[in-house]
């Protein structure tokens, strides 16, 4: 009980090793990962505190707020709902115990008038054993690389949805009054539904199996 005290009071707890992937099934976060749906563990980072489980979906944390308290609360972050942005690594220098990589993951809600916002989100700071730093350097290269691919993807997003409201501005501007509105309607309805979801098909990516396959050698 002491040496935790003590780990805790001097912030060692906090500091995390790179599990191999032959130890996977003897982590937590394993027993919440949707294998079924064909969700695979890339990487994963394990403190005394939390887990950091990264699939080819998303970020699962199993978030324990003390090395003496047994209570965890998981999150889950899907890439495409929570773009990654600023990844940074933070080499160790001669004093220090640790390696750290930096990232946020942001909110964007895609609501049904299709318009793409994106909030704040949450700051990740990770500590990792300095004698790991080729391997975090891989997960480094894996989330600023998904970083990129889900900015351009939201861009163009954006872009097919603008030109949905033009198309849209274009069919009203030249209705016929001749034409049954309810019938107009529903086939507005339909098509705005199906240009959506082509949108959402085509850019909103969702596995990323290829990135982590890439760069991840562990």
């Amino acid at each position: 009980m002491f040496k935790r005290i003590a780990s805790e009071a001097l912030g060692l707890s906090d500091i995390g090793i790179i599990v191999p992937p032959s130890d996977y099934d003897k982590v937590e976060s394993d027993d919440y990962i949707l294998h079924e749906d064909g969700e695979k563990i890339f990487f994963l980072i394990k403190s005394k505190q939390d887990e950091y489980c990264f699939t080819n979906r998303a970020l699962v944390h199993v978030d324990g707020n003390s090395a003496l308290n047994k209570k965890r609360l998981l999150k889950r972050y899907e890439y495409y709902k929570h773009p990654i942005g600023g990844v940074t690594l933070e080499t160790a220098g001669n004093i220090d115990l640790d390696v750290e990589i930096k990232f946020y993951m942001g909110n964007t809600d895609y609501g049904d008038n299709s318009s793409l916002k994106s909030g704040g989100g949450l700051t990740f700071s990770i500590d990792v054993d300095k004698k790991q730093i080729k391997q975090l350097a891989d997960l480094y290269k894996a989330l600023y690389t998904i970083s990129l691919i889900v900015s351009e993807n939201h861009s163009k997003f954006r872009t097919h949805m603008e030109s949905l409201d033009k198309a849209l501005q274009t069919v009203v501007g030249n209705r016929s009054e001749s034409v049954n509105k309810v019938d107009e309607l529903k086939r507005v309805h339909e098509y705005v539904l199906a240009w959506i979801e082509a949108g959402k098909e085509k850019y909103l990516r969702k596995d990323f199996s290829e990135v982590f396959l890439k760069y991840i050698n562990n």
